[in-house]
């Protein structure tokens, strides 16, 4: 079954407080070289299609529901491809 990806990230303009945070561990711990981090959240919803129609629903949701328009922009929504690895861990 295909899974449909979404990513909400906090708006550019807006602070981001776990970012800031996660960036000063970072230099704490000797990680040199982030100027900045950015937090934000990742939907995987399993599907039975991945139709235009399944998409058009997705963006729908993303917008209405997976995100506060407020303070987020929904920065993609993507097809992920099932033949590819799992992520190094």
């Amino acid at each position: 079954m295909p899974t449909i990806v979404v990513d909400v990230m906090p708006k550019a303009e807006l602070l981001d407080p776990q970012g800031k945070a996660v960036a000063g561990a970072l230099a704490r711990l000797g990680y040199d070289g982030f100027e900045g981090v950015r937090i934000g959240k990742r939907f995987e919803l399993t599907v039975a299609d991945a139709s235009a129609e399944t998409l058009a629903a997705v963006k729908t949701i993303a917008d209405e529901i997976l995100s506060n328009s407020v303070i987020e922009d929904v920065v993609s929504i993507s097809v992920a491809d099932e033949a590819a690895p799992e992520a190094a861990q």
